[in-house]
């Protein structure tokens, strides 16, 4: 009888000690600490945006040129659309997502990576200075202002202007269709 009165007494404190852990993750969860986790989980499930609206303020989607896929130097093309506003014109996130890159590099210049709904990684480039405090790990709701058009990077010498693309699964691929389908829903008719 003692073997099973030990693995009986055994399993209780196992099950004590399970329960104990789920109720600790559980507070957790919904801790402002676990706001970048839960938001990762959220746009991870959720479907890729059907329509969005256009990222820089006062900038209306017939007034964009689809330049997705034009031919660029050294054999690449172009992975998005050219916004063209005034210098600092604030630019917006198209979507909820969590901030995955802010940096300062290559053709982009200044530039922010947001990893938004259906895993899909939101970029813009040429940035002439991100919102202040921006930082990775950042929750982003849309609407929320990541910085101000400007020609950082390879867009020095051209007009001002936000590159932005968005790469899914597949690769890159041509958000202009989602900006007059964002415009189309919003027209009063």
């Amino acid at each position: 009888m003692r073997p099973a009165a030990h693995r009986l007494r055994r399993l209780a404190w196992t099950l004590l000690w399970l329960a104990a852990l789920f109720a600790l993750l559980a507070w957790a969860w919904g801790r402002p600490f676990m706001a970048s986790p839960r938001m990762l989980w959220d746009v991870s499930r959720a479907p890729p945006p059907a329509m969005l609206p256009v990222p820089v303020d006062g900038v209306r989607a017939k007034q964009i040129a689809d330049t997705f896929g034009a031919p660029r130097d050294a054999d690449r093309t172009h992975q998005g659309v050219d916004i063209f506003a005034t210098r600092g014109t604030p630019i917006r996130s198209a979507t909820r997502g969590v901030v995955v890159a802010v940096r300062d590099s290559g053709l982009g210049g200044r530039q922010v990576w947001v990893l938004g709904p259906g895993r899909e990684r939101h970029y813009y480039a040429h940035l002439d200075d991100w919102a202040p405090g921006l930082s990775t790990g950042q929750v982003i709701r849309a609407g929320d202002v990541l910085g101000f058009v400007g020609t950082s990077g390879n867009a020095r010498g051209t007009p001002p202007h936000l590159h932005y693309g968005i790469y899914g699964a597949q690769g890159a691929y041509d958000p202009l269709p989602l900006f007059r389908a964002g415009a189309a829903s919003t027209t009063v008719r």
